[in-house]
């Protein structure tokens, strides 16, 4: 699955596939399912510690407007984002191979961003690549 959206005003490309994983554990070290996991926990809780509530799909743009606000002021530790950083830094390497070697090399591309911007576009990614189509079997 790829999806491409705008960081610091240029479009960036990510991809997300059974090699997503591999990629991750050879060139950070870590395991990804372990890391994704507990980045997806992670911006829960800030979501939630924000009192946030995500709008329904017929919610007014202001209100929509808010809650993104929100989100982006939401806050998570420095481990948390280093996992952000690296699993974002391996999909879109993963969808333009020409990037940087490292994932510093890459971030030094940008000025700020938002994480919380990006951020659901890798869980969404990552959780699509998950799901599976083999039924399980009785034991």
């Amino acid at each position: 699955m790829e999806r491409i959206v705008k960081i610091d005003g240029k479009e960036v490309g990510f991809r997300a596939s059974a090699l997503t994983p591999r990629l991750y554990r050879h060139k950070i070290g870590r395991d990804m399912v372990q890391d994704l996991n507990r980045l997806r926990k992670a911006y829960g809780k800030a979501v939630e510690a924000a009192g946030l509530t995500k709008p329904g799909p017929d919610a007014k743009t202001a209100e929509v407007e808010a809650y993104e606000q929100a989100v982006r002021d939401a806050q998570m530790d420095v481990v948390d984002l280093e996992i952000f950083e690296n699993a974002a830094y391996i999909m879109a390497k993963q969808y333009d191979a020409s990037l940087p070697s490292t994932p510093e090399e890459w971030l030094d591309g940008f000025g700020t961003f938002s994480v919380y911007e990006v951020l659901p576009v890798i869980l969404e990614l990552w959780g699509a690549n998950q799901h599976t189509t083999a039924k399980p079997k009785k034991k």
